[in-house]
């Protein structure tokens, strides 16, 4: 586990993905809490400094010290009305370091690449299929379930969500590129989207609670698009044109919902010294026990990035890089830095769009890269985050690395300056 985090830098040069990221007050504002602590957001106990949402993955330990689950592993849940075997392999994949990307219960290409990842690493044939061989490396998690019940934190409903204009000369007068609604917000502190939250949450209710008929909540089959929103605990989010949501959304502050059941988030007391980052990653479901790597490599070809210790690989993560315009630089290269949080310099000619006004935009998860810049020594390129999870590994970047905002601030925690990084076509 790392103890501190390497030292922010002042200065990033983006000019493939961006001109610059430069570091500054970038606390998570909308993590306050409604109880005051030394954190600034409500611990889930004096030893995990989690949210009050965290796993609490040591209920799942056996005597011999596995995590392998228990009888009375979750014992206040409500159990599921049904099984969701694709589910229940990403969120153990997950916890493992083999990032499925947006855990939505399908079998799609980020969960593929992440089930060859821990197939590389078990020394199985690498299929990319939920196989029997596969299946019986992952018996030792086979009591996790699939999701868990939690309630969302009272304190949130005092956090400011907003919407995020299309122009950015507006984006640049906003304080904060946040999250735009609490709905956005808890689907990706459970590494999902809110579709699939909905799906869990039928009528606003967790799949398994008696609904108002008496019957058990049935969220459809798993991977089906049931989408049907009806009786929301509040009013219905809606769009004001591009990407931006409202404000409001299907689910409220201190209400009980059925989330995917990630782990692997527990920050240990005294980890961190940037208490801003810290409230970052309990906003990421992201933990502090991450393996320090002494290589990553990122392929074009394939959409991942691999981190090895040794010869062992012990992370991997689908990734978007690169375009026609902003190709990925093959080679290898030397991590200089990174920065949590990062404000990013917006110049439309460095991106290839043509002469035009330069903007300042803020930081926030909503951000143009994210909530991590990792700068590398190839000048102008990174591996960064992003706002658009479901977007990597189907769309090009502008030539840097990009990851879900989880895998990226994950990644950023098991790098330093003495990592290697090998881009490979």
């Amino acid at each position: 586990m790392r103890v501190a985090l390497l030292a922010t830098l002042s200065t990033f040069a983006l000019v493939a993905c961006g001109p610059s990221a430069e570091s500054g007050d970038s606390s998570e504002q909308q993590t306050a809490a409604a109880e005051t602590n030394d954190y600034g957001y409500e611990t889930y106990s004096d030893d995990n400094l989690a949210d009050t949402m965290a796993s609490n993955d040591d209920r799942y330990m056996d005597e011999s010290g596995s995590d392998a689950g228990s009888e009375d592993a979750t014992p206040t849940d409500l159990p599921d009305s049904e099984e969701r075997p694709i589910m229940q392999a990403q969120v153990v994949l997950d916890r493992a370091g083999f990032g499925p990307g947006v855990i939505d219960g399908k079998m799609g290409m980020s969960t593929e690449n992440a089930l060859l990842g821990f197939q590389e690493a078990n020394d199985l044939e690498t299929s990319g299929k939920l196989d029997d061989a596969t299946k019986e490396a992952l018996k030792d998690w086979e009591r996790i379930p699939a999701t868990r019940v939690v309630t969302i934190p009272t304190s949130w409903s005092d956090a400011t969500y907003s919407d995020i204009p299309d122009d950015t000369a507006a984006k640049a007068k906003m304080e904060r590129l946040g999250y735009r609604s609490l709905d956005e917000r808890v689907a990706e502190r459970f590494h999902t989207t809110v579709d699939v939250l909905k799906r869990l949450n039928p009528n606003g209710k967790p799949a398994g609670s008696q609904t108002g008929t008496g019957s058990q909540g049935n969220s459809g089959a798993e991977g089906a698009d049931d989408r049907s929103s009806s009786a929301t605990p509040s009013s219905t989010s809606s769009s004001t044109g591009g990407a931006s949501k409202t404000s409001e959304g299907f689910f409220r502050a201190g209400q009980q919902i059925r989330v995917p059941n990630i782990g692997a988030d527990r920050i240990a007391p005294g980890s961190l010294e940037d208490t801003d980052w810290q409230r970052t990653l309990a906003s990421l479901g992201v933990g502090t026990e991450q393996p320090e790597v002494d290589r990553i490599v990122v392929s074009k070809s394939e959409d991942t990035l691999k981190a090895y210790k040794g010869d062992t690989l012990v992370a991997m993560f689908t990734v978007s890089s690169g375009s026609s315009e902003f190709p990925l630089p093959l080679g290898e290269w030397d991590i200089v830095g990174e920065a949590y949080n990062p404000p990013y310099s917006y110049d439309p000619e460095v991106l290839g769009q043509g002469e035009g006004e330069t903007y300042t935009l803020p930081p926030g998860p909503n951000g143009m890269v994210g909530v991590v810049w990792i700068d590398l020594s190839k000048e102008h390129y990174g591996i960064h985050g992003t706002p658009e999870p479901e977007t990597i590994g189907r769309a090009q970047s502008s030539g840097c690395v990009r990851l879900t905002n989880w895998d990226a601030a994950r990644l950023s925690q098991m790098v330093s300056t003495d990592t290697a990084v090998e881009f490979v076509a």
